[in-house]
């Protein structure tokens, strides 16, 4: 894998209009002072103000930047993947477009993925959040993370991380998973340190995180979970389901015999009757998703080039279209 730079900084932006000119400002400010060739790459995730014309104009000023424009949001995910995709250097970094994640970290994360690891994962270890809506939640999602990945981290939500570009293009991210990326990774073998960083309360725009955003973290837990443990033998899961319901079924047809010929119970008013016959049919119903979980990640494997963002636009003094995945 050949790159054209040392560092490919990404950063996801909607509807960040005010902070567009101070992010690119900083950004410019501490790589230019480090003996690294970069680029940054910023993507308009279909913003609804100002976002992609400030982008523009910046564009036509500086040389550094590369501009991607969304055909509409599509979320942090695809924004980052986007990104990902048509980064050139050999480390990639991420962070939010709202400036409360510091660049000037950038440096120690460098330090670090220089020391042998492959992620390097910052951990806003004094939060400039609201205590009730952001703190309390995020430390038990990162608990909860942490326990059923195997992965510890203190901080999963923060965006700000380095990575080796050869482990990062290699995870395939859906969804919202951008958060669980250094557990995905896992999956290829890579070595993660943890490093604490600066936190800066938002100044300008807001929050596009709120309460609703635990719920979807649960939700695409379990979606980790089984990535984890059971995307190379989904039957494995599915079948232990299909077991399960197998031996329920099995008992509750037992105690509705024993009923029938000891206490004289009518079979067809009998409840565990029903329950047999219902697990039956889901045990059977377990095996069949199984064996089509199995056919589904053989496809997978085989590699279908689907994309899960698309795009509108680039602006870009290199040359990028080995890079690049247009899709209507």
């Amino acid at each position: 894998m050949e790159f054209k730079y040392d560092l490919s900084i990404v950063v996801p932006i909607y509807n960040e209009a005010e902070n567009i000119e101070r992010l690119y400002n900083v950004l410019h400010d501490v790589l230019s002072r480090m003996d690294y060739t970069y680029e940054i790459i910023l993507i308009d995730d279909g913003s609804g103000d100002d976002s992609y014309k400030k982008l523009e104009i910046l564009h036509n000023e500086v040389n550094d930047l590369k501009v991607i424009k969304l055909r509409k949001n599509f979320g942090q995910t695809p924004a980052m993947v986007a990104g990902i995709d048509i980064s050139q250097g050999e480390i990639i970094i991420t962070l939010d477009a709202d400036l409360q994640n510091d660049p000037h970290d950038i440096p120690k994360l460098l330090d670090n993925i220089k020391d042998g690891y492959d992620i390097v994962s910052g951990w806003r270890k004094n939060r400039k959040d609201k205590m009730l809506l952001r703190k309390i939640p995020s430390k038990i999602a990162n608990r909860l993370i942490s326990k059923i990945t195997g992965v510890h981290l203190h901080d999963y939500g923060c965006t700000l991380k380095a990575y080796r570009a050869c482990i990062l293009k290699q995870v395939k991210l859906y969804g919202e998973l951008h958060r669980f990326i250094p557990a995905v990774a896992s999956l290829v073998g890579v070595r993660i340190k943890e490093v604490p960083v600066n936190h800066h309360p938002r100044e300008f725009g807001e929050s596009k995180y709120g309460i609703s955003r635990t719920f979807r973290v649960i939700l695409d837990l379990i979606l980790v979970n089984y990535l984890l443990r059971y995307m190379h033998k989904p039957i494995h899961f599915f079948g232990k389901l299909g077991i399960i319901a197998f031996i329920i079924s099995f008992i509750s047809a037992l105690v509705t015999l024993w009923m029938k010929f000891y206490d004289d119970f009518d079979i067809t008013g009998n409840p565990f009757f029903m329950i047999a016959i219902l697990f039956m049919i889901a045990g059977v119903q377990a095996i069949f998703t199984g064996v089509l979980a199995e056919m589904i990640s053989r496809i997978y494997y085989e590699g279908l080039n689907k994309s899960i963002y698309s795009i509108d636009q680039i602006l870009s003094k290199d040359d990028l279209r080995e890079n690049i995945n247009y899709q209507s």
